[in-house]
């Protein structure tokens, strides 16, 4: 069932996403060669409690850390480890929540570590521009298909590969609530939105072939090709003639 946010509930969960947006720019601003990914978890942990929210991965499903931090091949749910250390040339999504007031706020992005390759800056520069691409002319009573129409066909004019084992999702009280906001689909389907409703639309585009395995932790998903992907997500509310982005 999809929940319709009251303007009061869209007013509290306006702090928890503009936590979730200041943390991800302080990791922007830390994140470099030679760090371990465990070093950007605990950052992204004492940035979220200091803020006065808790994180909300953390212990989501069992999951062991605050926020998921997925290199290079890695789609997403990368376990943050001591033993993962970025190095100049990679890219590392880094996917957050933050709970406060009752609710949640969700976003990604995918960082660049030093100078990185011109396939890579490709790479990342696109899956952004699918992310509004994929909610261009989103407002009420868009199919709920026709996101996922746009982001795919935009990461393949470009000969990319759309993720499909994973989507975008409601949020609110829960971290993932109904309608699950797939990146791909055919235009004029689904159910159409209603003002109120809050979603995250987080395109996760690969190099190569969309599709992915889960390695023995049972987290972690990577391209089945060892080809690199890219994350983008925000956090966002349907409005009557078009979107209001909470995350941004």
């Amino acid at each position: 069932m999809v929940y319709i946010k009251s303007e009061n509930e869209i007013d509290l969960m306006r702090e928890p996403c503009k936590i979730v947006k200041d943390t991800l720019a302080f990791i922007g601003s830390k994140i470099q060669a030679g760090m371990s990914t465990k070093e950007v978890d605990e950052l992204v942990e004492r940035y979220i409690r200091a803020s006065g929210a808790y994180p909300s991965c953390l212990g989501y499903g069992g999951f062991p850390a605050s926020a998921c931090i997925s290199v290079n091949e890695t789609v997403v749910h990368g376990i943050p480890s001591e033993d993962i250390l970025l190095k100049e040339g990679d890219i590392v999504s880094v996917d957050l929540c933050a709970y406060k007031n009752g609710y949640h706020g969700d976003a990604c992005r995918t960082f660049k570590i030093g100078k990185v390759s011109e396939e890579l800056e490709k790479l990342v520069q696109v899956t952004e521009e699918c992310f509004f691409k994929g909610i261009e002319g989103l407002k009420a009573g868009t199919p709920l298909y026709d996101i996922g129409y746009r982001v795919q066909k935009h990461a393949e004019s470009h000969g990319y590969g759309v993720i499909r084992s994973y989507t975008g999702h409601g949020i609110g009280k829960e971290m993932h609530e109904d309608p699950s906001v797939p990146n791909y689909g055919r235009a004029g389907t689904g159910m159409r939105l209603k003002a109120g409703t809050v979603i995250c639309v987080e395109p996760m585009i690969a190099q190569g072939n969309w599709r992915v395995k889960i390695l023995p932790d049972g987290w972690t998903a990577v391209t089945v090709d060892g080809k690199c992907a890219a994350h983008y997500e925000n956090t966002l509310v349907v409005r009557e003639d078009g979107v209001e982005i909470l995350t941004l």
